[in-house]
């Protein structure tokens, strides 16, 4: 078994200037580069007559800029927000103030929880924790406009409001995937924000769809969406099978007596043997996730508190 998964890191682009990437839609890339947003994070121009923006990005004068020059005086009715991650949602505000647009996403409908000692890539220093938007969207809901219209896919797991929309009225069958599913890498799925559970059956929302370019939050376009879902689904039943494994052996792969426990900090150099040290936290919450959802399912458990140091080095069996 095998948890290769192939993914395309090319990308053609530049930053603030506006590309054409199906009939009807545009994207822009906003100028923070990093280990989550990979070249920077994306906003999509939806539109020909009035536009619809895709997720305005960080808070930046040079990307509020290059949004309004790539409209060229076309009024942008709506700002859709995929989930409220900070690099996506931020900019909202000015772009908001400069168009008079309404904003239209999932809202926050639970107070942000508190991730512990530990940092976390998605945790209170990046969610924008306020968001109340102008427009409540939930599952199945439409966003119509002159030409097009955006159908909504609930889609939690990387986070609990994020939203995928499937794009009408072109001829390209494309799916704005948000931080769901892209071409570059894997989506995080870090608690507190992320639950491992429902990423799965975000997953398998969308095996079978008809869509057939995927234009992702970060990085390029994804033309063989479906083989990457799968492969997606795949990969994380892989991994948790690793981490079971892991748990099960006293986390060294060496035979142990039953009931042995180890945790998941000793589990992380077993599954991820050549982490890169600044990609160690996302990795801990991904094996945290796992834990969890195997927990969930009464596969692994645990009667100790969680500790002062946190949930990391909680003691655990394999049921």
């Amino acid at each position: 078994m095998t948890d290769k998964i192939p993914f395309k890191t090319e990308m053609a682009f530049a930053y603030g200037e506006a590309a054409e990437m199906v009939p009807g839609v545009r994207r822009l890339v906003a100028n923070n580069p990093g280990p989550f947003t990979f070249k920077g994070t994306n906003t999509y121009l939806v539109g020909q007559k009035t536009l619809t923006v895709i997720d305005p990005g960080p808070a930046d004068g040079a990307h509020l800029a290059a949004i309004l020059e790539a409209a060229n005086g076309r009024p942008i009715a709506t700002i859709v927000i995929t989930h409220t991650h900070k690099d996506h949602v931020e900019g909202l505000a000015a772009l908001q103030a400069a168009t008079g647009a309404k904003s239209a996403g999932f809202g926050r409908t639970a107070p942000l929880i508190s991730g512990g000692n530990d940092p976390t890539p998605t945790g209170s220093e990046f969610v924008f924790p306020d968001f109340a938007p102008d427009i409540v969207i939930r599952h199945g809901d439409r966003i119509e406009d002159i030409d097009h219209a955006l159908v909504a896919l609930h889609t939690p797991g990387h986070a609990p409001d994020h939203l995928c929309f499937a794009l009408e009225g072109f001829p390209a069958a494309a799916l704005f995937s948000g931080d769901h599913v892209m071409a570059w890498n894997t989506s995080v799925v870090a608690p507190p924000e992320g639950h491992m559970a429902a990423y799965l059956a975000s997953l398998e929302l969308l095996i079978g769809r008809s869509e057939t370019v995927y234009l992702p939050g970060h990085g390029g376009r994804l033309a063989d969406p479906q083989r990457m879902v799968r492969a997606f689904l795949l990969h994380r039943r892989w991994r948790e099978q690793a981490i079971l494994a892991a748990i099960r052996s006293g986390h060294d792969g060496s035979p142990t007596a039953v009931g042995t426990s180890t945790t998941i900090r000793k589990i992380v150099p077993v599954v991820y043997p050549e982490l890169d040290a600044h990609l160690l936290t996302a990795a801990t919450l991904s094996v945290q996730a796992h834990v969890e959802h195997l927990m969930e399912r009464g596969l692994v458990s645990t009667t100790d508190p969680v500790p002062s140091s946190g949930p990391w080095d909680r003691a655990l069996t394999a049921a």
